[in-house]
């Protein structure tokens, strides 16, 4: 049924279990953290001004925003293309998307999201990226939607992927299947977000292991929460791309903002 799925039995049996858990668990304001009331959903109306959605002019690759509408490309990703480019070798994803600017307010939903188990910002996530990019997801053929995923020692740790958070509520709002087990991390890396290009790289060299099964699928969407450098996205695009070259696409919640 895909994207343009809609109602149905199960989403009507889904749709009362959620208004029944939210009675007892009222959610909260992915912005301020406040309780949503019965009127509005997923967030305060006079907190979405405190947002910096991802406009024009972007980078024609990752999406992150660019200063000038002469620029094709971010510093990073024409850095990423000038790699493959001198290795002869397969741009690791075709497109990336994300929703929000990594400035303001979304920095402290963002830690929240990550540390403090505000799991349910993700649906308010998710009916986001279908209110903005339901069109790209379609013309991109996804047929399966694959969180960035996390170290299992780290995992013991949180409790919880965030990344995957995203990625289950995005495919209960479209209807592709979400398959977490496609892509492994097998490598436990420093934090990179105080790391430059290059040691990123290194870092992440050998991190991810990605399973034979995944070549059933035609168009694949990793989706992240923050996109900085595009290190993370380039390598497991990498890894992929050696089972099934030129398949991938990248959503993330958060992006910086480019030169």
């Amino acid at each position: 049924m895909g994207i343009l799925q809609s109602g149905g039995l199960v989403n009507k049996i889904k749709d009362i279990g959620r208004g029944v858990i939210n009675l007892v668990f009222p959610p909260r304001c992915p912005v301020c953290d406040g309780i949503i009331g019965p009127v509005e959903r997923y967030i305060h109306s006079r907190c979405c001004e405190k947002l910096f959605p991802v406009e024009q002019p972007q980078c024609m690759r990752c999406g992150k925003p660019v200063l000038s509408e002469r620029r094709e490309y971010c510093d990073d990703c024409a850095r990423a293309l000038e790699h493959h480019r001198q290795m002869r070798e397969d741009d690791s994803y075709r497109q990336g998307k994300a929703l929000f600017a990594y400035k303001g307010s979304i920095k402290q939903t963002m830690y929240r999201f990550k540390y403090s188990n505000r799991r349910e910002y993700a649906a308010y996530f998710a009916q986001t990226a279908v209110e903005r990019y339901s069109d790209w997801i379609l013309r991109c053929g996804i047929d399966v939607i694959i969180p960035v995923p996390m170290h299992r020692k780290k995992m013991r740790q949180r409790g919880y992927n965030q990344a995957e958070c995203f990625a289950k509520a995005l495919s209960e709002k479209t209807g592709i299947r979400m398959v977490k087990g496609l892509v492994r991390r097998v490598k436990n890396t420093s934090p990179l977000k105080t790391m430059g290009y290059v040691e990123r790289r290194n870092c992440l060299e050998g991190a991810f292991q990605v399973a034979d099964s995944i070549v059933q699928y035609d168009q694949i969407l990793i989706v992240d929460d923050i996109y900085t450098t595009g290190s993370t996205a380039e390598s497991i695009g990498h890894e992929i791309a050696k089972k099934c070259p030129g398949r991938v696409y990248v959503l993330c919640i958060c992006i910086g903002q480019g030169s």
